[in-house]
């Protein structure tokens, strides 16, 4: 392997580690959420409230100056221009922040629009909580979108680890109000308070980074104009990228209005499935897409050259995702109320709440590879400075979802005759569909301008072969342990009751033995199979 190779390796390594560490703790943030609050009215207004502000973090956030702002101000580095470098990354700090302070305030004062939008069927007291609840969570969000900012700096120079581990200071935050104020207070205005303390910790997610990324920057030069060629450059790929994840929010807000149309229930427990479902997507898809997008933006070399670098990449990257994310698929669909029931079950949040979401994550892994490998095609586009063919890809996905999600999840139900409830699974389900078309796409685009790139069938079929083989074990040994030490069911004479039954003992414990083998099925039997990097995870831990 390279040396290049091997640094972009290093940089998958700290990036899914800072996300590992964050998402661990907003894991369990999470959990003592759902403890407090369960899948309650409080909860779910609490669920759609943070999806408004949060468009404006992901229009102006991470993914847009990954694409927009990176490719430009790494190359620069990387020719070792630095005044220049220095100017871009000033300017775009003084319009983002422009740009930011009038949205926050735009979206306070129009809050009571945004909520008939994103949660139509939300009436009085689930309105007049959400509406509160956003009116306090927007000038934070602010605060997120700046330490994105921070983001692309320190990823530029290769800093990864702290700016993904940051965020833990933003979790922390909420889980010190809910453990402080979670038993003496109504869930009504503990929400609220949540909602502070998740402001607070917006502000402190942003200063953390500041320092470094201030000694880092030889001058810090915050200025509003687009005078210079390279500020110019990055406006230019900037708003195809705010349309792109423009789309992308579009496809959020359907989601939970779907859910607010089935019930408040469904709101809440969609939002727990997606943090399951996106912890994948974070550590694995986000990991390599941003450890490589770096790298890619400073290939240099004649065009073949350059194409070839990128191909290599981009073959070693999937590689590195699909190892990942399949066995991660195949945990959710057979032993997803295991995986929901370690996180959240506690509290108010009982066995049907977790069989509920397992429901909906058995939707989701339906587009869990083609998300996190889209996201790497995604990033080869921005690496190559076109911003506008994703955002093409992205408006036709969303489309495409919004239609079927509609159909199947709001209207499928009551014409089959099933529970209401179960049109959530079609919510998750749809859009996994979609993001496969959008796959699809991304990677016919891709090899048209760098040449095939792919994992192959066989490497593909022997992980899904692993991963089934060792799920299909987990599944035996989760039904044994439901059959030896009884089962949490709330009517064991019902066939749902016995076959979806959990075991009685306590869920962490559950998890770490069904889960535990069944990753350690997965790794052998990969091994067994002769995948590369089943052989070189087996080979470092036999170093250390």
């Amino acid at each position: 392997m390279s040396s290049k190779q091997d640094e972009s390796g290093s940089g998958a390594f700290f990036v899914g580690a800072g996300i590992l560490l964050s998402r661990i703790v907003g894991l369990i943030r999470e959990s003592v959420f759902a403890h407090y609050l369960g899948n309650s009215l409080a909860a779910a207004a609490f669920k759609a409230a943070i999806r408004i502000p949060n468009v404006l973090q992901n229009l102006f956030g991470e993914g847009v100056l990954s694409a927009s702002f990176i490719p430009v101000y790494a190359r620069l580095v990387g020719r070792g221009d630095r005044e220049e470098a220095d100017r871009v990354a000033g300017a775009v700090f003084g319009i983002l922040s422009l740009l930011t302070s009038l949205l926050v305030v735009a979206g306070v004062l129009g809050a009571p629009l945004l909520i008939d939008v994103i949660a139509p069927g939300f009436k009085g007291e689930a309105r007049e909580l959400t509406l509160r609840l956003v009116q306090i969570l927007f000038p934070g969000v602010g605060f997120l979108v700046m330490s994105a900012w921070c983001l692309g700096i320190l990823n530029s120079h290769r800093r990864f680890f702290i700016g993904y581990a940051v965020p833990v200071i933003w979790n922390a935050a909420q889980i010190a109000v809910l453990v402080g104020l979670g038993r003496s207070t109504g869930q009504h205005k503990l929400v609220e308070y949540v909602a502070y303390g998740m402001v607070a910790g917006s502000f402190l997610q942003f200063a953390i980074q500041l320092p470094p990324v201030l000694r880092l920057l030889g001058t810090f030069r915050p200025a509003i104009s687009t005078a210079r060629e390279s500020v110019r450059q990055v406006f230019r790929g900037f708003l195809p990228v705010v349309l792109g994840r423009g789309v992308v929010q579009i496809s959020a807000w359907v989601d939970v209005a779907y859910a607010s149309l089935i019930s408040a229930r469904a709101v809440a427990a969609l939002s727990y499935a997606q943090t399951l479902s996106l912890l994948p997507v974070s550590l694995f898809g986000m990991a390599v897409s941003a450890a490589e997008l770096p790298a890619m933006s400073q290939a240099f070399g004649s065009e073949e050259e350059i194409t070839a670098q990128l191909r290599t990449r981009v073959n070693q990257g999937l590689a590195r995702i699909a190892f990942f994310v399949v066995p991660s698929a195949v945990a959710f669909i057979l032993l997803g109320d295991v995986v929901a029931g370690a996180v959240f079950q506690s509290g108010r949040f009982n066995f049907s709440d977790t069989r509920y979401v397992w429901y909906l994550l058995i939707g989701s892994a339906v587009g869990l590879l083609a998300t996190t490998m889209g996201r790497l095609y995604a990033s080869t586009f921005y690496a190559l400075k076109d911003t506008r063919t994703p955002l093409y890809f992205a408006s036709l996905r969303v489309l495409i979802t919004a239609v079927l999600a509609y159909l199947s999840a709001v209207r499928l139900p009551s014409a089959l005759g099933v529970p209401k409830e179960l049109g959530g699974v079609a919510i998750t389900a749809t859009t996994g569909m979609a993001a496969w078309l959008e796959l699809m796409l991304l990677r016919r685009g891709i090899q048209r301008r760098i040449g095939k790139t792919g994992i192959g069938a066989v490497r593909l079929l022997s992980l899904w072969t692993s991963a089934l083989a060792a799920g299909g074990i987990g599944l035996g040994l989760k039904l044994g342990l439901a059959r030896y030490w009884g089962a949490m069911a709330s009517d064991p004479n019902q066939w749902e009751g016995r076959a979806l039954a959990a075991p009685s003992l306590p869920p962490v414990l559950t998890a770490v033995i069904v889960l535990g083998i069944y990753g350690m099925l997965y790794f052998a039997f990969a091994a067994l199979l002769r995948i590369p990097e089943s052989a070189m995870i087996f080979r470092r831990l036999k170093h250390r």
